[in-house]
């Protein structure tokens, strides 16, 4: 299973990928990525600032 992330700056959306890839488009670290989906770096930065946000999987026959 891979987790996507979709990367907002506000309500723009940037790009959709894996952690990797969104981290290889912003030339920043993995981590960094994930970092920006933590409660603690919403708190420390403005709404206008870069946000990750997890991508729900749709998980098949569940009705």
């Amino acid at each position: 299973m891979v987790l996507e992330y979709a990367l907002y700056r506000g309500d723009v959306l940037l790009k959709i990928g894996t952690a990797t890839e969104l981290a290889a488009f912003k030339k920043v670290k993995r981590k960094t990525i994930l970092f920006y989906a933590t409660p603690s770096y919403r708190k420390r930065t403005s709404d206008k600032s870069l946000r990750t946000i997890k991508l729900l999987e749709e998980v098949e026959g569940s009705d």
